[in-house]
């Protein structure tokens, strides 16, 4: 077993240990707008809830090199304090991928993707129709865990509404993960599908 001490190790390439160790990772599609309203679409791999009381959900926005070393996503979020989760289903991985492409922040990535932007009932931000479920949230905080290359913020949301497609409901709380059909990140380019699962009783 090979010990790796970060220090020791350029950013990269602690990078690419940490993406291919914590797998899979679910994937936040997180909807925006600045303070002009132009739309903003991006996907996030380090996302995770952490409180179901009240119901919070958390992704991180890595710091980049260049001019613009913040995402626009967050730059939207801390100006306006609102954005969507959409959750990512295989039919539309592709347009998903789409919007990771590095573009320019008067760029509505909706339509650069080809996915329809539908209403939200609290925020500004557009909700993805194709996705089939959605958390309307209020930003409740950013911590800032690095503003060096690599770093990055952890953004932490209040969720004031989960929307969810009737077809992946088995019962009023229950998700069907057979007809969500939700995708996950491994290291590198690689996606995951959810299919091969199995069950454990906790003791």
């Amino acid at each position: 077993m090979r010990t790796f001490i970060p220090g020791e190790h350029a950013p990269g390439d602690i990078y690419k240990l940490m993406i291919g160790m914590i797998v899979p990772r679910p994937i936040a599609f997180v909807s925006s707008v600045d303070v002009q309203g132009v739309r903003n679409l991006a996907p996030f791999s380090y996302f995770t809830g952490c409180s179901t009381n009240p119901p919070v959900v958390c992704f991180c926005a890595a710091v980049r090199t260049g001019a613009r070393p913040h995402k626009d996503t967050l730059e939207n979020i801390r100006a306006t304090g609102e954005f969507v989760v959409n959750i990512v289903s295989e039919e539309f991985t592709e347009k998903m991928n789409a919007t990771s492409a590095e573009v320019a922040p008067e760029v509505d990535e909706f339509a650069l993707a080809g996915l329809t932007p539908l209403a939200s009932d609290l925020v500004k931000p557009a909700r993805v129709a194709e996705s089939r479920i959605h958390m309307e949230c209020r930003l409740r905080e950013v911590v800032v865990v690095s503003e060096l290359p690599g770093g990055g913020s952890l953004v932490l949301g209040d969720v004031l509404r989960f929307h969810i497609a009737e077809e992946v409901l088995l019962d009023s709380y229950k998700i069907d993960p057979e007809k969500l059909k939700a995708v996950g990140r491994m290291g590198g380019p690689t996606f995951v599908r959810t299919h091969d699962r199995f069950d454990m009783k906790r003791p």
